[in-house]
């Protein structure tokens, strides 16, 4: 009887403000994923960087990269007419810390990009990135990024 009365006082009480706080924050985040990628996609490349913290790490395939010398290469290849013609994100799970201000966001990627001479690579990608709210916004303080060229 007594965890019969336990249980309906639960659900009597519904969800805790915690568990709404933490959906309220991987909705946030979600959107934050979905707008930095979609950025990415246009090649608007000023919204896009503007998503990085300054203190940012970063690895891909060649190893750990500086934010600068990744920027360089960005604005290189947009200035040189290549870009990225397709980022198609799938998969996309968030998970947030228990406080509430960092999260991490895992998803694939299929992308579609375009060399500077025409050529083009298409890729999957799985990529991790990590969020950290600082002074009320949302900056990503971690991204890891693996591909793999699709025939």
């Amino acid at each position: 009887m007594t965890k019969l009365l336990v249980l309906a006082l639960l659900f009597a009480v519904g969800p805790s403000s915690s568990s709404t706080q933490e959906s309220s924050t991987e909705k946030e985040v979600r959107e934050l994923v979905v707008a930095f990628n979609d950025a990415y996609e246009r090649n608007e490349l000023d919204a896009y960087f503007a998503y990085y913290a300054d203190d940012v790490t970063q690895w891909f395939e060649s190893g750990r990269t500086s934010l600068e010398d990744y920027k360089k290469s960005w604005y290189g290849l947009i200035e040189s007419g290549g870009g990225v013609e397709k980022n198609a994100l799938s998969d996309l799970r968030v998970q947030v810390g228990p406080g509430g201000d960092t999260a991490v966001a895992t998803y694939r990627l299929d992308v579609t990009t375009r060399a500077a001479d025409g050529s083009k690579t298409t890729e999957r990608a799985w990529e991790t990135d990590v969020w950290f709210k600082r002074d009320g916004a949302w900056k990503i303080v971690h991204l890891h990024y693996n591909s793999a060229e699709v025939p």
